[in-house]
């Protein structure tokens, strides 16, 4: 340290010269993604830069999140649980980051909102394809979400191979089966395009994982793993949601929904549903 100035001199072997070398900036096409924030308000509203970075930083948290659970089935696919719960343990702390984040976005008020609502247009977080496919990869399958996608070839080929594929939920009763758990051969062979319903004769057999711990620890502690996805994902609607009812009350949707009535709905899905109802049996 400079006692004259206070300043912190640059040490020896920091690379100075990036004509050749790889900078920061570089690597993550900082030049692009800091151009992406274009506020359509006229004139520019101050707080639509917030609200846009908001869900900018969201949909980077879900391509991670996406990127994590898809990797996930793969493993459970190819008998590693290990991995899978690894993989899940970043998704939590991920969805814990979203959740929290919904406090800046409630940093908005509805004076300052309609600000530059009008120049949404139809544009709405309905929208968010990536939201979908992790909702798809979760098991909450939807084909008719397929015709919202329709002029977006690169969102149609996203949600048709999550679709198409196997979900979470679906990889691990496959993995069950594999170990000799008695699972249901109808949600072995089961339409994967279709969302996953209650069944309860996989009660009894999660019921039996959870009295034998001991014996069926790891398959246990995915059980648990997924309880805590569903809960922060179910966590991140409810601020969703209370985020929206603060910002426009009972106000429609910009894409057309019915707004906070529409989000309250969506509390009422559930990914596992038999994975709660074993708490019952117990």
């Amino acid at each position: 340290m400079d006692e004259n100035t206070g300043s912190r001199p640059l040490e020896e072997g920091i690379v100075r010269d990036f004509r050749s070398n790889l900078s920061y900036g570089g690597y993550l096409h900082l030049d692009e993604l800091l151009s992406a924030q274009v506020p359509l308000s006229t004139p520019e509203q101050h707080d639509e830069m917030l609200f846009i970075v908001q869900h900018q930083t969201s949909e980077l948290w879900l391509k991670l999140v996406l990127h994590e659970l898809r990797t996930a089935c793969d493993d459970l696919a190819h008998d590693d649980l290990p991995l899978a719960l690894k993989r899940l343990a970043r998704v939590k702390n991920i969805q814990r980051t979203m959740i929290e984040q919904w406090s800046v976005l409630a940093t908005l008020t509805p004076s300052e909102y309609v600000r530059f609502r009008g120049f949404l247009g139809t544009s709405s977080g309905f929208q968010s394809y990536q939201y979908r496919a992790v909702e798809f990869v979760l098991g909450n399958k939807n084909a008719d979400m397929l015709e919202v996608f329709s002029d977006d070839q690169r969102a149609t080929a996203l949600l048709v191979a999550t679709l198409d594929a196997p979900s979470l939920y679906d990889e691990f009763l496959r993995l069950l089966a594999r170990r000799g758990h008695p699972v249901p051969d109808e949600l072995l062979h089961r339409d994967v395009r279709a969302a996953h319903v209650r069944n309860d004769a996989l009660v009894p057999v999660l019921a039996a994982i959870y009295a034998d711990v001991e014996h069926h620890w790891d398959a246990y502690e995915a059980c648990e793993e997924l309880v805590d996805i569903e809960e922060n994902f179910q966590l991140w609607r409810f601020r969703h949601l209370k985020t929206v009812e603060r910002t426009i009350g009972s106000l429609t949707g910009t894409g057309g929904s019915s707004g906070s009535a529409f989000l309250r709905r969506a509390l009422e899905l559930t990914f596992f549903p038999e994975l709660y109802a074993v708490r019952g049996q117990l």
